[in-house]
């Protein structure tokens, strides 16, 4: 069997609670976040093998999201970009980071359930 060129880990509707924001109350208050995640890596070991050294294990990349969510932004942005720099650094394997990051019920004075922006970054 040929090895596949697009090999992509998928996490979906991640939900933390965070500190970001330009206004004041944001920071003081919180909101909660969503975030969806697309990561390029090649997993054709694993996926022979049936081990988890061939992959990118899932736990570790959401415990790299929680630790860069904790700390306070006052832009999303920003957020999304110290994110995806986290997992490339921490993660060799992965080549590519789509990232969605969306913060519900936004204070902007409409009736609004998210806001958010996407990106991706290359190694």
């Amino acid at each position: 069997m040929k090895p596949t060129a697009n090999m992509y880990i998928h996490l979906k509707g991640l939900k933390l609670y965070a500190y970001h924001g330009v206004l004041p109350q944001e920071n003081q208050v919180g909101a909660e976040y969503t975030i969806d995640l697309r990561l390029k890596t090649d997993f054709a070991q694993a996926a022979e093998t049936d081990r988890l050294e061939g992959t990118v294990n899932y736990a570790e990349v959401f415990s790299a999201v929680k630790k860069e969510m904790s700390i306070p932004s006052q832009l999303l942005e920003h957020v999304a970009w110290r994110i995806a720099r986290r997992l490339l650094d921490d993660f060799p394997t992965i080549s590519e980071v789509n990232i969605a990051l969306y913060k519900q019920n936004p204070p902007i004075g409409a009736d609004c359930s998210q806001v958010g922006i996407e990106a991706t970054y290359l190694r």
